[in-house]
């Protein structure tokens, strides 16, 4: 048998308890296009990775969120935190060092999600 590699992520599925109001945190707030919308179901643009938003995820889970952080990479967090506090975003921190050259703010979706944004500091 070969040897199996699993190389990269192309998708994270996220179970929420209200499609209509997570599509609009993600699309509205966040920023993210709609790849593709159903009733159960819509997947979102994130770069390399596609976001999935799942109520089916829910039904099947003792519950919502868990140990997970979902990362945005941005080139200014300060700048970038600003205009998501200016789209009614809550941060949970102020931007903080969390490597030599990046930092990162942390905050939470509709469902508790825990979601970052990851870069230079910057300035707002």
């Amino acid at each position: 048998m070969g040897e199996l590699k699993l190389s990269e992520i192309t998708s994270v599925m996220l179970g929420v308890r209200d499609l209509n109001s997570s599509l609009e945190f993600y699309r509205d707030k966040l920023g993210l296009k709609v790849k593709m919308q159903k009733p159960q179901l819509a997947l979102l643009d994130a770069g390399t990775v596609t976001l999935g938003l799942s109520p089916g995820h829910v039904r099947v889970s003792p519950q919502v969120n868990g140990a997970t952080e979902i990362v945005f990479r941005v080139e200014n967090v300060r700048a970038a935190r600003q205009a998501l506090i200016e789209r009614g975003i809550s941060f949970m921190n102020e931007p903080r060092q969390v490597t030599p050259v990046d930092w990162a703010s942390h905050f939470r979706d509709p469902d508790g999600h825990l979601l970052s944004i990851f870069g230079p500091q910057g300035r707002v």
